[in-house]
């Protein structure tokens, strides 16, 4: 894997949108903003969208389960919406029963060993090159799948689903990397050490369907500093996501360090929580769904190996209109 870090810094990846580069070494890396692109009329990145968009159109794209490198397609069958036509079919994806939920989990715990013994370095190289990917090739199908799936305009399936997810990914290598870099204070008889390693357990990552970005984040960020985790897609952002599976695996991410688990909502919920291997929960949704979670893992407290932490955004204020009438 050293191999991919010294090619990750030599190359530069072409696409039509320009080019992308980074320094010889990790040590000193600075993350900068995507640049969000125009798409105006005519624009290379114009046509390149509208291909992408006629590709998934009429198509129901299959969507599997997948657990480490297998790929599972059960009988409880789903089918994911374009939101502004309900009878125009976009992908059909499969539940994943309690079973495969817990096989994802033991699945996931065997893969970490292996993945948190690389150099920190290593799978920050993995994150570079899917911002790398999703900067150029795989742009534009992010961007169509998730404008059908979610109901997104260009510009906001662009800051969405490439600008901020790109940021996320290298922003957290930055960040992972200056804490890295973090020296404790030693003495002249004593030397002190500090060393990141992934927790003990899985990450249960549970994201929404309004942000292709989030459930991207929620599912990898734990995994940058040595955890595994266990992604459970919105059904309606179901495409989007597994697109976004998928550009993390062609960027070098190993078989079960996140492994995708469409499942019911509830279902997903009580295995994750009842199993003792939980470490965490990355949560994006509503209040309710949340608090529901909170106290599944309170009931279990006393199965943990460790104390899972739960992490959760949940949902704004509604929308209100204000008139002259509300006065009355």
């Amino acid at each position: 894997m050293l191999q991919v870090l010294r090619t990750l810094s030599r190359i530069q990846l072409k696409s039509r949108y320009g080019a992308v580069r980074h320094s010889s070494s990790l040590k000193d890396y600075v993350a900068v903003n995507e640049p969000i692109l125009s798409y105006a009329p005519g624009s290379q990145e114009r046509q390149d969208l509208e291909a992408s968009l006629q590709k998934y159109l009429g198509v129901v794209a299959e969507v599997p389960i997948v657990i480490g490198d297998e790929e599972i397609h059960t009988k409880d069958v789903h089918y994911q919406v374009m939101p502004f036509d309900h009878q125009c079919k976009l992908a059909k994806f499969s539940y994943a029963n309690k079973e495969l939920i817990d096989k994802a989990i033991r699945v996931s715990l065997d893969a970490q060993a292996e993945w948190q013994r690389r150099p920190l370095e290593e799978r920050c190289a993995v994150y570079l090159k899917a911002a790398d990917l999703l900067s150029s090739q795989s742009r534009m199908d992010i961007v169509a799948t998730t404008m059908l799936g979610q109901g997104k305009t260009i510009v906001q399936a662009e800051v969405d689903a490439a600008a901020e997810l790109i940021d996320f990914y290298r922003f957290d290598v930055q960040f992972a990397l200056d804490h890295n870099n973090y020296k404790p204070i030693s003495t002249d008889s004593v030397t002190n050490h500090f060393k990141l390693r992934g927790m003990e357990g899985f990450w249960a990552a549970i994201s929404p369907f309004n942000f292709t970005a989030i459930g991207g984040h929620l599912s990898a960020a734990p995994t940058i500093v040595g955890n595994v985790s266990v992604w459970k897609p919105s059904d309606t952002a179901m495409l989007a996501s597994y697109k976004v599976y998928q550009l993390l695996r062609a960027a070098g991410l190993p078989a079960g360090v996140i492994n995708f688990v469409p499942a019911d909502g509830p279902t997903f919920g009580d295995v994750v929580t009842k199993s003792p291997d939980l470490a965490g929960v990355n949560f994006t949704g509503s209040v309710a769904t949340f608090r529901k979670l909170w106290k599944l893992v309170a009931d279990n407290l006393d199965n943990y190996k460790t104390f899972p932490r739960l992490v959760g955004e949940c949902g704004g204020k509604k929308l209100s209109f204000c008139s002259q009438l509300s006065r009355h």
